[in-house]
C-alpha cells in the first residue's frame, strides 16, 4: 500500500514472454486502419492495399506498413472484408450431434477439405431441435459462410421440404450455399448440393452376403421407418430377400432407433419371444454392438450360434471380438466432397447431386448356418 493508501501500480515485468508493450499511440483501445497509416506514414487506401495483396506497392512501403501492423498489433476486420466480398466465407457444418463417431468422421472431412482450400470450418450441434437449426443457419447467413452443410437423417415430409427450400433460397440470396449431406434431396430447381451415400444398395450387399452363405431367417434391427436412411436400407433389405427368392417375413422387421441400447433391448425382446432366426443385420454398428451384448448374455456364440452384420464401418468395429462384418460408409469422403461441389459450382465444375459407394467389408462375424 502507498502511503495514502491506494493500492500501488506494478510495472511490467520485462522478463515475462509474449508481453510485448503495444505502442501507446492508439490508447488502450483497439487500434484502427488510420493508426496503422498514421505510424507507417501511407495513406489508409495503401494500408489496405497492402494487407489484402491485390495491388503493387513498393517493398520499402510493405515494409514500414507491416512494421505497423505488427507494432500496433493490428487486427484485420474480416466482417468488413466479407461485407465488400474480399475475404474467403467460412464453411458451417450443422449437425445433430458432434459425439456420434459417424458424423464426427464427416466433421473431419469438412475440415479437411475446408483447410485445404484455404477456408475456416465451424461445427454447429443442433440437438435434434429444429428451432436452433433455423437459428444457426440464420446466423452462418449472416455470418456470410460460404456454404452451410446440414448432416444427418431427416423425416422426408411437406414440413422438411419447406424449410429446406427456405434455407435453400436465403443463403442463396447472401451469396451462401445449401448442401444437404446424408439427407433426403430437394427439388433439382432450388440452389441447393446433395452428398448422399448409398443406403440402399449398402444394406443389399449385407443381407445379399448372409443369405449367399445360406441364412434364410435374417432378423433387420432397422432405424425409424420415417428416416429416408432407414427406409432405404429397408427396401436394400427386401431387394435382397427377393433376389435370393427368400419370402419376406414382416416379424423379422423390428425397427427402432439407432443405438446402442435399442439394438439390446430389441434383440433380448427377440430371443424372449422366441423368435427363430440365424442372423442379425443391424442398422448401424452401435446397434449390432447392443445386439451382440444381448445374444451374449443369452450364451448364445457370434458366428457360431448367430452371425451379425452392421452399417457404418466405425472405427472400433474391426477391435469388436468378433471383428464385425459391415458396410463401410465414406464419411470422411462425404465430408470433403460437400465443400469441394459447394465451392466449385461457382465456376460451374460441380454436379448438385452425387452419391457416393458404399463397400461391404467382410471380417469374423458371419458363419453359415448350423
Amino acid at each position: 500500500m502507498t502511503d495514502n493508501g491506494s493500492a500501488a501500480r506494478k510495472s511490467p515485468d520485462p522478463r515475462r514472454p509474449g508481453r510485448r508493450r503495444r505502442d501507446s499511440e492508439a490508447g488502450d483501445r483497439p487500434s484502427t486502419i488510420r493508426d496503422v497509416a498514421a505510424k507507417a506514414g501511407v495513406s489508409v487506401a495503401t494500408v489496405s492495399r497492402t494487407i489484402a495483396g491485390n495491388y503493387p506497392v513498393s517493398e520499402a512501403t510493405r515494409a514500414r506498413v507491416m512494421a505497423a501492423v505488427e507494432s500496433l498489433r493490428y487486427v484485420v476486420n474480416v466482417h468488413a472484408k466479407a461485407l465488400s466480398g474480399r475475404v474467403a466465407g467460412p464453411i458451417a457444418l450443422v449437425l445433430q450431434d458432434i459425439t456420434g463417431p459417424s458424423l464426427a468422421h464427416v466433421a473431419a472431412g469438412v475440415e479437411q477439405e475446408a483447410a485445404a482450400r484455404g477456408r475456416l470450418s465451424l461445427v454447429c450441434a443442433t440437438h435434434d431441435d429444429p428451432d436452433r437449426e433455423d437459428d444457426l443457419v440464420q446466423l452462418m447467413r449472416e455470418q456470410h459462410a460460404a456454404a452451410v452443410v446440414l448432416v444427418g437423417g431427416a423425416v422426408l415430409d411437406d414440413a422438411y421440404q419447406a424449410r429446406m427450400a427456405e434455407y435453400a433460397r436465403a443463403l442463396d440470396a447472401a451469396g451462401s450455399r445449401l448442401v444437404l449431406c446424408g439427407r433426403p434431396p430437394l427439388p433439382s430447381s432450388l440452389p441447393v448440393t446433395v452428398v448422399d451415400y448409398d443406403n440402399r444398395g449398402g444394406a443389399f450387399q449385407a443381407v445379399d452376403h448372409l443369405l449367399g452363405v445360406g441364412h434364410r431367417r435374417i432378423l433387420f434391427l432397422g432405424g425409424d421407418p420415417l428416416l429416408s436412411s432407414a427406409e432405404q436400407r429397408q427396401s436394400g433389405y427386401r431387394q435382397a430377400l427377393r433376389a435370393h427368392d427368400v419370402a419376406y417375413a414382416e416379424e423379422l422387421n423390428v425397427p427402432g432407433s439407432y443405438t446402442r441400447v435399442s439394438g439390446y433391448q430389441r434383440t433380448r425382446a427377440a430371443l424372449a419371444d422366441g423368435l427363430d432366426f440365424t442372423a442379425i443385420f443391424a442398422g448401424t454398428d452401435m446397434v449390432a454392438i447392443g445386439a451382440l451384448a444381448a445374444l451374449r448374455e443369452a450364451g448364445l456364440d457370434v458366428p457360431g450360434d448367430v452371425s451379425l452384420v452392421g452399417f457404418d464401418d466405425v472405427p472400433f468395429a474391426v477391435d469388436l471380438m468378433p471383428a464385425l462384418t459391415t458396410v463401410r460408409v465414406p464419411y470422411e469422403d462425404l465430408g470433403r466432397a460437400a465443400v469441394r461441389l459447394a465451392l466449385e459450382r461457382e465456376n460451374h465444375l460441380a454436379d448438385n447431386h452425387v452419391v457416393l459407394s458404399t463397400q461391404l467389408v467382410i471380417r469374423q462375424s458371419v458363419r453359415s448356418p448350423k
